[in-house]
């Protein structure tokens, strides 16, 4: 090999090992670790070892590329049952929110700014992406009721979508078509991408499920490869892509294929591995130099966002459904930004539409702004508001052949402070046929319960539920944690409450 790939090997996999380990210090730290990757690129490029890099077009073929793999793992590890009830709320947001989104920032920052039509609105089609990655990485660590943990994963996981097609048409140097026209079009590509998605989703599972591959690890990649099939073919037909992957994986996703398990462990690694990358990326193509005169701009557009935008649009979206007030509030501030809207500001860049420069470094400054202040204060907004889930089973990804066999999951418990899980006997959780706990970890050391084992403050329970009753059990752990084991003499089934 020659001694320039030698070098790039070498720097890219100390890059890659030094993002790994930061996602373990970052998460001591309280510091997103989207922040670490970014600083990465940054400390490679111009401003620290020197490596300067401007393609703008390869950062947008790649930052694509990295989007299908994150939206696809989004989509992999998204539970239908959770899904179908918010996915009219989701689609909302993602469509009508997306567009008032777009009208409320461009209007305030072409009055504030002096930006013109095209601009102005290009900032607020960039911005009104939430971004899948965040959104993944972060509510999945919070304890919050899946109502509101789906809507804003499936919001985020479709709203890229429109996103992207609103983006390109305001970076057109010219308007070819009558608005109407171009809305025609926008519908085309989100109704055509749907179907395609759809497709690939139910003809890939009809397959998996009747294949006999040599080999198990061959079926992550059939179904990564799947999804990615999925964004290729809607694009050839001029459809949406983004819709296409999203769709397809929660099709997939939810299909029970052989090997399950390891298929979200692929995916969740090479969703990892895109993040890491794209961040990287887009931190060494920022010039530290230009951020100054970026910062003001940015905070207009921030302000915008946050205070007016982003509550308006969900306010708009949640109209014709059962919405409370308290979960508009935390959907409002928990439209988190990531690499996506940067990923968004290269298009401009690469159509070279006029200020599309300081359009980028004002997105990449509000997006470390956001993160800064946004993922820290999503916990305390959820108790403040009272949004807050005390006991949620998480399943557990554990690639094992028996529960496969028997059609179950392994699930996870924790009994926080506040839980009324807390003073309950095994007993009386009374899960239903099929779902059993089968381990106690408390202080350390793990031990099998009894029907009479009594639960404590910070213990973790290990429960195997099958695929049938998992739902039922879920819900019943839900209640059981707000009204003890009472619960249901006092009406309360597990539901999830409006706020």
């Amino acid at each position: 090999m020659s001694p320039g790939l030698d070098v790039a090997l070498l720097l890219g996999a100390a890059v890659l090992l030094v993002a790994v380990g930061a996602v373990r210090l970052s998460t001591r730290l309280g510091v997103p670790s989207l922040l670490v990757y970014l600083a990465l690129g940054v400390a490679i490029g111009e401003a620290g070892l020197g490596i300067r890099f401007d393609d703008v077009d390869l950062t947008r073929t790649l930052g694509f590329c990295a989007l299908i793999l994150i939206i696809a793992e989004g989509g992999l590890s998204t539970r239908w049952s959770t899904l179908r009830p918010v996915l009219g709320l989701s689609a909302a947001l993602a469509t009508a929110g997306v567009v008032v989104s777009i009208l409320v920032v461009g209007l305030v920052v072409h009055l504030l700014l002096g930006l013109d039509w095209r601009l102005a609105l290009l900032y607020g089609a960039v911005l009104s992406s939430t971004d899948a990655a965040a959104v993944f990485a972060t509510l999945r660590r919070l304890r919050l009721p899946p109502r509101l943990v789906a809507t804003l994963e499936a919001e985020s996981g479709m709203n890229d979508a429109p996103a992207v097609l609103l983006v390109v048409l305001l970076s057109r140097p010219t308007v070819e078509h009558p608005w109407w026209y171009e809305a025609g079009l926008v519908t085309y590509e989100l109704g055509v991408g749907a179907l395609v998605g759809f497709a690939a989703g139910v003809g890939g599972r009809w397959a998996l499920r009747r294949a006999a591959l040599p080999s198990a690890g061959l079926y992550p990649i059939a179904a990564v490869g799947l999804t990615v099939l999925a964004y290729a073919a809607g694009s050839v037909l001029h459809a949406s892509g983004f819709l296409a992957v999203y769709v397809a994986g929660v099709l997939l996703g939810n299909a029970r294929l052989p090997h399950r398990q390891a298929i979200l462990g692929f995916a969740d690694g090479l969703a990892w591995l895109a993040q890491i990358g794209l961040f990287v990326l887009l931190g060494l193509l920022v010039s530290p130099s230009r951020l100054g005169s970026a910062v003001l701009p940015a905070l207009v557009a921030g302000l915008a966002l946050v205070l007016l935008a982003r509550p308006v649009s969900v306010a708009v979206s949640a109209l014709p459904f059962r919405v409370g007030l308290r979960e508009q509030a935390f959907l409002s501030w928990a439209g988190l930004r990531g690499a996506v809207p940067i990923v968004l500001a290269t298009i401009p860049l690469s159509e070279r539409v006029p200020g599309a420069d300081r359009l980028f470094d004002a997105v990449f400054v509000l997006v470390v702004i956001f993160t800064l202040v946004q993922a820290g204060t999503l916990a305390p907004a959820a108790r403040r508001l009272r949004v807050t889930a005390p006991a949620e089973a998480a399943e557990i990804r554990v690639e094992t052949a028996p529960l496969e066999r028997m059609r179950a999951d392994l699930l996870q418990v924790e009994v926080p402070p506040g839980s009324r899980l807390a003073g309950v006997h095994v007993d009386e959780l009374r899960l239903p046929l099929g779902a059993s706990v089968t381990l106690v970890l408390r202080d350390g050391v793990g031990f099998v319960p009894g029907p009479d084992s009594r639960l404590k403050t910070g213990d973790s329970l290990l429960i195997v539920a099958t695929y049938g009753v998992r739902d039922q059990a879920e819900r019943r752990l839900r209640a059981v944690s707000r009204q003890g084991r009472l619960a249901r003499w006092f009406g309360e089934y597990g539901e999830d409450r409006d706020g």
